[in-house]
């Protein structure tokens, strides 16, 4: 994940991989399945029809909730923000002209008519998560709603959700080698953030940096 470096992420590529190719191996034989016989060409007027009943239609009614966000400068929110720790101010700085480590994300957390946002503070060197804010509009301005000002924390928004990872380290551990993460889970209730759930991952120190695990399929041959 963006803005938490180490061994944790790379597992979590590595998952996303194996989930990737899972989900491709589902939709060839879903394909291979639905298109039997002689091929496509047998399917005829029917097959239009059900594309025309499959495509939707452009005068459908947009879905429920905010989804329009009008000239909102994140870099701007942060600097102007007295609830974000001056380290972090003093390290935000452009990372290249005009190009500032911040990512920024725009989605319904609060049950508000406008999107609700959530910003991620980076370093320029190595994107490590240096503080994460939500911000929620009151009608008037933008609020800071939620912060976790600390290295190596990221948030991002999951269904409705807050979810917020931090990585862990032991005193000895190097930036790039955590002993672990935890992943806190948060819904919008009474007006704030409550936690939902909470998990804490433990890296093993017998895997080298950078090293994925595969295991092997199994076998399908017959006795």
């Amino acid at each position: 994940m963006r803005g938490l470096k180490g061994r944790g992420g790379n597992r979590s590529l590595a998952a996303s991989g194996a989930a990737v190719a899972g989900l491709a191996a589902v939709g060839v034989f879903t394909v291979a399945c639905s298109s039997g016989g002689t091929g496509v060409q047998d399917e005829g007027a029917a097959h239009a029809d059900a594309l025309a009943k499959a495509t939707p239609s452009t005068n459908a009614s947009p879905t429920s909730g905010a989804q329009k966000t009008e000239g909102l400068n994140p870099v701007k929110l942060i600097m102007s923000d007295p609830k974000v720790s001056e380290r972090v101010k003093a390290d935000l700085k452009p990372c290249a002209k005009d190009s500032y480590p911040v990512d920024t994300s725009y989605g319904n957390l609060t049950g508000g008519t406008t999107p609700d946002v959530v910003v991620n503070v980076l370093t320029c060197g190595d994107a490590v998560g240096m503080g994460t804010y939500v911000y929620r509009n009151n009608g008037e301005k933008y609020e800071n709603v939620f912060a976790a000002q600390e290295p190596a924390v990221y948030s991002a928004i999951d269904r409705g959700d807050l979810v917020v990872t931090k990585q862990v380290y032991a005193k000895d551990d190097p930036v790039a080698e955590p002993s672990g993460e935890e992943v806190t889970t948060y819904h919008w209730a009474g007006g704030k953030f409550v936690q939902q759930y909470w998990v804490r991952n433990e890296f093993s120190r017998a895997v080298g940096e950078g090293e994925a695990v595969v295991p092997e399929p199994p076998s399908t041959s017959e006795n």
